[in-house]
């Protein structure tokens, strides 16, 4: 079948804005013709590609053409750079590349690398759990994704980024507190734990390393990589705060000496088997700073 650029560009725009109407804002044009756009693409696939909804939401079949779409859009930009002489053209529209980044690698390593990349593309990230954001590849929502599994999924390539540390941390006062006699099996059942949200599964790895019946504290839910880590320091509860979030002069403590207590997590750079020098680019870069950062 043939695909027409403008319908590809319009389903593109309507699942990263949400809306018709964010799409048509994008592109500069009416909502009626996005929806027009989009309406003559389902004719011509045969099917269903987005429920509209708010937010517009993909469907199964939607996401195959919505790949295609985002890799059209890729390479056209590529070609158009290589068209022009290459360089970065404060005139031309920059490529968009959505990406997939767990919560504690945009706040601690990956942010300066993608800001050291050149002009002309500009970044939708989409956060989500390191055992997660595989499936907003699947979907075809983001090009490439910081990830914990290993196994390339269907159409992508995966490279070893490195490992994160995490360590189970609280204050001083707090250890004193509720681990006075040690980080026990009561005291963990009783010592209230922070958890970034409930996708998070560290603390309760942690937890189950102890022997006996898995203890199961009260737990503060703070959604925010900064915030999760200050949450600890303000003495709210304990929590697994990863090596590259520690502070110079920083007075969290480590809970107890177990194995469990340290947790490695190894994160992978998952991409498009695409053939594109923008994609090309944005892995170097983000490989480069996880060897400096990453263990």
């Amino acid at each position: 079948m043939d695909f027409d650029l403008a319908q590809l560009r319009a389903l593109s725009a309507a699942v990263a804005e949400g809306t018709f109407e964010a799409a048509a804002r994008s592109l500069n044009v009416t909502p009626s013709a996005i929806s027009q756009r989009i309406k003559s693409l389902e004719t011509a696939v045969g099917s269903v590609l987005v429920q509209r909804s708010k937010p517009v939401r993909v469907t199964e079949p939607g996401q195959a053409v919505l790949r295609l779409a985002r890799e059209v859009s890729v390479l056209a930009a590529d070609a158009e750079r290589e068209l022009q002489g290459g360089g970065d053209s404060g005139e031309r529209r920059p490529v968009e590349v959505p990406v997939a980044v767990n919560a504690d690698s945009l706040a601690t390593w990956i942010l300066p690398a993608l800001a050291g990349l050149p002009r002309g593309m500009s970044f939708d990230i989409h956060l989500d759990d390191q055992d997660h954001t595989t499936a907003l590849l699947r979907s075809g929502t983001v090009m490439a994704a910081v990830t914990a599994i290993a196994a390339p999924i269907q159409g992508c390539t995966s490279t070893i980024l490195g490992t994160m540390r995490y360590r189970a941390r609280c204050t001083r006062a707090f250890a004193d507190e509720w681990f006075a006699d040690g980080a026990t099996h009561r005291a963990l059942g009783l010592a209230p734990v922070v958890v970034f949200d409930r996708k998070d599964d560290l603390q309760d790895t942690y937890l189950r390393s102890r022997r006996g019946q898995t203890p199961t504290p009260p737990r503060h839910y703070v959604p925010s990589s900064t915030d999760f880590a200050r949450a600890v320091r303000f003495g709210l509860g304990w929590g697994m705060i990863p090596d590259l979030q520690r502070e110079a002069g920083d007075e969290l403590v480590e809970m107890d000496d177990s194995p469990g207590s340290t947790i490695d997590v190894p994160l992978y750079w998952q991409q498009w088997q695409l053939r594109s020098p923008t994609l090309d680019a944005v892995a170097v870069a983000v490989r480069a700073a996880a060897d400096n950062h990453l263990r």
